[in-house]
């Protein structure tokens, strides 16, 4: 198409290939019989041709436009890029200098070029770009962002019109995130692109705890020889996704080599798009992989569909391009001739007809990127020529086209909004970052394919819009593959990594006793709070039911009517004591004593009842003090009243020292000295660290136990051991009276009686400190009831016994009577 200005665009629309390999959609071509010898020939394809349409398209929508560029019409001429090496600058020499066989010398009148376009190749594009950059001319590349054109000082001339991938690293991983995928590889190749997103990858995925099964980079130059080596690490890696950072002729070569080396069940989560058409002969009804795309999301160009059926070679006879397009698709010459003739072509065939995986209607990411090239050259060109007029004056003559170097200084700063109401600019660091489209390709019988929206990124809310539904999984399953180094540890369990491995590799372990995991994956155990405890599940934490010694449960109830029965009991021998006083067995041993231990007996029965029922601060103060008084008036009593039966039997003449302290009452001195001391032993306890209300939860699970702590464990300790003291002197002093006269005589009683309660003490001490809870208080209990019932049973049971059954043994005649009939006996 011929203009005043003119752009000259470099497409691939042939690709090399042999036959039964690559191919297009000419039956003709497909039908025709093998050669002896595999070939490779050039081949037209289809897709490419978009390009050519998105740039036809645009031309013609600026020159329809008059706010565009007044009376100075745009135009194009399309070249097709060598796929030899060495043929790479045949075309760009030529549009330059024409049929020249001298660089440098131009075989042309005169060159409208203003502006060329490359593409989708980065490879391709640095080659020409370094021929373009020696004439200064503009270079527009339409392919996805290659970050080696994007270094100024070697390609100054160069402008890149798809969007940085700046967000490309975070869009995959939230993939990654949405299934739960933490066991990936990643495959890249090794150039520019590849160094560059590998540390942005490496970035996200350690924010994410995402960890890499595998890292593999492969040279562009070998990739089919490289592969080899690595299929068996992918096919054999536990990671089911697969990261590929690619340019697009890799991946075509890269995902050729996948259906050879039938690699199955792996998810490919990748960059770029291959073209459809060259991979029929490798699938079968369904795929071994499930590919997803990540492509650039663009706003639908209006008019454009409408545009793509309605062209045809009649309107455009001069497009060889198109013509080559319609020969292949509709038959439209003889078999006799090579000349196509119209005639024989469908009257109203179209673009239309040809199916979608073969040639597709819709607007490309590349064919976009091409649309807006084609606006910002004449956007910028509007500019410089208002420009122009501003500083010089018009005459009637026609001012020549700028030079395409003139075109830079208004390229660089060029902002605008297309006709679909995107931003376009050309300065890298003004440009937005991209929005990404997640296709999923559909594979059916007989290479037919189908590529379908599935998901979507945006990178300025950072959220991932994803259709699970509508992935075509992995031939024979219907939902996503897991990809996992270990499982994930549920509700009750914690993470513990394994050593030598990567964070995401690790077992499991139960949480400990009042420890709960309430979330899957936690890195640690959380403690219940001391109120709560943790249910079996070591899931959730539940409220402790309060427990303490209860007067309604039945060993509460047993020791506290224990308690009761024998303070009553106490209490009746009381009671015989007081109306039999003027019997000689009540009379003997300090009647005063016996009434003094009998109540403090009663006393010590009744003090066991504050160690039952719910403990509060009065009762926990009263349960030890109380104890350690009553107790101590009990036992100096028991001392007392052996010191006066040793006094006694031991006073054999009058006047002697021994007769007065036994007529002086100085044994009923003993009870007040030894109970001055213990009470101020508790006052120095209470003043220092009194017991206190406490709980328990460590005892019996699920359990709250309410308890008075000691407070000061010496101060109980000192208390229980000036007890102790005076038991142990108590005992000895009636050991060593057991064998005086029995009558009347209650040494061995007492001797008796001190050693069941210092065995049940000494027994108390190792048993207490085993014990937990309300053991503990059950113990104390315990002992205090059976160390006061064996000073009641063993020195006042054989008194009542003589005063209620055997009174004629409760005289002064009787104890004559057998010391006069023990005497004869010894004669």
């Amino acid at each position: 198409m011929d203009g005043d200005a003119m752009l000259a665009a470099f497409f691939p629309l042939y690709t090399l290939g042999t036959e039964g390999s690559y191919g297009d959609a000419s039956k003709d071509e497909e039908n025709k019989p093998p050669p002896k010898f595999q070939c490779s020939f050039p081949r037209f394809t289809f897709q490419n041709y978009q390009f050519v349409l998105a740039l036809t398209f645009a031309v013609e929508e600026i020159n329809k436009n008059p706010a565009l560029l007044h009376n100075v019409t745009l135009g194009f001429g399309i070249y097709n890029v060598q796929f030899e090496a060495w043929k790479s600058f045949k075309n760009p020499f030529m549009s330059l200098f024409g049929n020249c066989n001298s660089p440098n010398y131009s075989c042309r009148r005169e060159s409208k070029s203003i502006a060329v376009l490359t593409g989708p190749s980065g490879l391709t594009s640095a080659q020409m770009g370094t021929l373009l950059d020696l004439y200064k001319f503009p270079q527009l590349t339409f392919g996805t962002f290659d970050q080696a054109l994007s270094d100024h000082n070697r390609f100054p001339a160069l402008y890149q019109m798809a969007p940085k991938d700046t967000s490309m690293a975070t869009a995959m991983v939230s993939l990654l995130i949405h299934f739960r995928w933490n066991w990936v590889g990643l495959l890249t190749l090794e150039d520019e692109n590849g160094l560059w997103i590998l540390p942005a990858l490496k970035e996200e995925m350690a924010k994410k705890r995402v960890c890499i099964a595998f890292e593999l980079t492969i040279p562009n130059y070998a990739m089919s020889l490289k592969f080899v080596v690595v299929n068996d690490q992918i096919n054999k890696s536990s990671a089911n996704v697969l990261i590929i950072y690619v340019d697009n002729e890799s991946l075509l070569h890269l995902m050729t080599c996948v259906e050879q080396y039938f690699i199955k069940g792996k998810v490919f989560i990748m960059n770029s798009q291959w073209d459809l058409t060259t991979r029929r002969r490798y699938f079968l009804l369904g795929s071994f992989h499930v590919p997803l795309l990540y492509s650039h999301h663009h706003t639908e160009v209006y008019g454009f569909t409408d545009f793509v059926k309605a062209m045809n070679p009649s309107t455009y006879p001069e497009d060889f391009f198109l013509a080559r397009l319609w020969f292949l698709s509709f038959n439209c010459s003889d078999s006799e001739s090579d000349c196509v003739t119209w005639e024989n072509c469908p009257r109203d065939a179209s673009l239309d007809w040809l199916p979608g995986h073969t040639f597709d209607r819709t607007m490309s990411a590349n064919s976009y990127n091409i649309y807006n090239a084609v606006y910002a050259v004449a956007q910028a060109l509007h500019e410089m020529l208002l420009h122009q007029a501003e500083v010089q004056t018009i005459g009637n003559r026609k001012e020549p086209v700028p030079s395409p170097a003139q075109l830079h200084g208004f390229l660089k700063n060029i902002q605008f909004h297309n006709p679909a109401g995107d931003q376009v600019t050309l300065d890298e660091k003004r440009k937005l970052e991209a929005e990404y489209d997640i296709v999923n390709i559909w594979t059916f019988p007989e290479g037919l394919e189908l590529k379908l929206k599935v998901g979507k990124f945006s990178p300025y809310a950072h959220q991932l819009f994803f259709s699970e539904d509508m992935v075509d999984w992995a031939m024979g399953t219907t939902k996503p593959p897991h990809s996992v180094c270990s499982d994930s540890c549920g509700p009750g369990f914690r993470k513990s990594l394994q050593e030598g491995k990567a964070a995401c590799c690790f077992d499991c372990i139960p949480c400990s006793e009042d420890d709960i995991a309430n979330e899957t994956d936690m890195e640690q155990c959380v403690k219940c709070p001391d109120h709560q405890y943790a249910n079996t599940q070591r899931n959730q934490c539940l409220l402790r039911a309060a427990s303490f010694l209860a007067y309604g449960e039945p060993l509460g109830m047993a020791l506290a009517c224990m308690a009761l029965g024998l303070s009553t009991l106490t209490a009746a021998v009381l009671g015989v004591f007081v109306k039999h006083n003027n019997t000689p067995i009540v009379k003997a041993n300090n009647q005063a004593l016996s009434y003094i231990l009998l109540l403090s007996l009663i006393f010590c029965f009744l003090c066991s009842l504050l160690f039952i029922g719910h403990p509060n601060t009065v009762t926990c103060i009263l349960q030890q003090t109380t104890f350690g008084v009553v107790f101590t008036v009990a036992v100096s009593a028991v001392l007392a009243k052996t010191v006066t039966v040793v006094l006694a039997f031991k006073v054999t003449s009058p006047g002697r020292r021994m007769r007065w302290l036994l007529v002086s009452g100085a044994p009923n001195f003993i009870i007040p000295i030894c109970t001055l001391i213990q009470v101020t032993l508790c006052g120095i306890w209470l003043g220092t660290s009194p017991p206190f209300i406490d709980t328990d939860t460590h005892s019996e699970h699920g359990q709250l136990i309410i308890l008075c702590n000691k407070g000061s464990l010496t101060a109980f300790y000192c208390v229980l051991g000036y007890l102790g003291s005076l038991a142990l002197a108590s005992f000895t002093v009636a050991f060593l009276a057991r064998n005086l006269p029995d009558t009347f005589n209650e040494a061995k009683f007492l001797t008796f009686s001190m050693l069941v309660f210092c065995s049940v003490w000494l027994t108390f001490l190792p048993v207490y400190h085993s014990a937990k809870g309300k053991v503990m208080v059950v113990v104390e209990v315990f002992s205090i009831l059976a160390s006061s019932a064996g000073l009641l049973g063993f020195i006042f049971v054989p008194k009542c016994y003589i005063i209620l059954i055997r009174p004629d043994r409760n005289c002064l005649h009787g104890f004559r009577d057998k010391t006069h009939t023990g005497r004869n006996k010894s004669s």
